[in-house]
């Protein structure tokens, strides 16, 4: 990799100030129905906020093949409305009561509109990227809501189960990643990029998902409900044997892999405490583990785009990955 240095969270967000501002403009446009429940919901969603890492890729990665066109305001809408897509069905699916802080939307209006509003949004991202005539953009699209979809059902046929490193992988890949490196493919799809270019940015965009969902789960088990926005340690009580629950299982005693199991099984913490399972993940170094494995993919990320010219955008990814693992929610 070349000298040049990573970029500041102040110089990214300077670079992308505009960019994002008038993604926020087009994702608020696109979210207009005719019938107004869905406008309510889909503006109640936007304002909940959320850090925009799937359109900011998809900016970045277009500004480093020096690309202008207005479809990378179009399609970084678009990766943010299918991006909200998934978490109103993510809400339902797991009967999630909070989102970032706040009653989540099937909470507020009810599972039956909600799953209805989460189609609409899909829909109208597809709407909006049909308007680019583009068959590469449609084409990564309808890959990537195939992956997604199939993600979720595999997750839930192996809700309760133990699972291993490779099948956790699968999943987080189809559920998380692919979104990653889908945002990164389409900035160079706008661009006309060559296809080694385009692999290149959708490595970078893999890499980095892997280690955003790493992350997340090592935060899910040890963040607080304050911080993280939503009840902690979800994942075990919904039956998800994520990275670090793995690694204890595959290290831990008799007595470990036991109570692991029994949370997974009752999905909660009545005869197992949140507190046991933090200590059995500790003492087996799993948390760490975890964590130096979301690091490894943040750095194979950066190596990712090693071969792209020295501009400021290539010093804005480079500070994306320590951004990903650093975070606290």
């Amino acid at each position: 990799m070349s000298s040049i240095s990573i970029a500041t969270a102040t110089e990214v967000f300077d670079l992308l100030r505009d960019d994002l501002a008038a993604v926020e403009r087009e994702f608020a446009q696109q979210s207009v129905s005719g019938i107004e429940v869905v406008t309510e919901i889909a503006q109640y969603l936007i304002s909940g906020g959320g850090k925009r890492i799937r359109p900011l890729l998809l900016l970045l990665s277009a500004k480093a093949l020096d690309c202008q066109s207005p479809a990378r305001i179009r399609l970084g809408a678009v990766v943010e409305m299918l991006h909200t897509a998934t978490l109103v069905h993510d809400d339902i699916i797991d009967e999630a009561s909070t989102r970032r802080g706040r009653p989540s939307s099937n909470a507020t209006w009810g599972n039956s509109k909600c799953v209805l509003a989460g189609d609409w949004l899909y829909m109208q991202s597809f709407q909006t990227a049909l308007a680019e005539r583009n068959f590469r953009i449609l084409d990564l699209l309808i890959s990537l809501t195939q992956q997604m979809v199939e993600g979720e059902l595999l997750q839930m046929e192996k809700l309760g189960r133990l699972i291993n490193e490779e099948e956790y992988f699968d999943l987080i890949f189809r559920k998380t990643a692919f979104l990653f490196k889908v945002s990164m493919q389409l900035g160079a799809a706008v661009s006309e990029a060559s296809p080694a270019i385009e692999e290149a940015l959708g490595e970078y965009g893999r890499n980095l998902g892997l280690a955003f969902q790493i992350v997340d789960d090592v935060l899910d088990l040890t963040a607080t409900e304050n911080v993280l926005g939503k009840p902690v340690a979800s994942d075990l009580r919904e039956g998800k044997a994520t990275l670090a629950v793995i690694h204890a299982l595959e290290r831990g005693t008799g007595a470990d892999r036991e109570a692991i199991r029994t949370v997974l099984a009752d999905r909660a913490f009545k005869r197992v405490s949140h507190a046991e399972i933090l200590a059995i993940l500790n003492n087996h170094g799993s948390i760490a583990y975890a964590m130096d494995t979301a690091h490894a993919y943040a750095e194979a990320a950066r190596q990712s785009i090693a071969d792209l010219p020295d501009t400021d955008a290539k010093r804005a990814l480079l500070w994306v990955p320590g951004f990903v693992t650093s975070r606290d929610r």
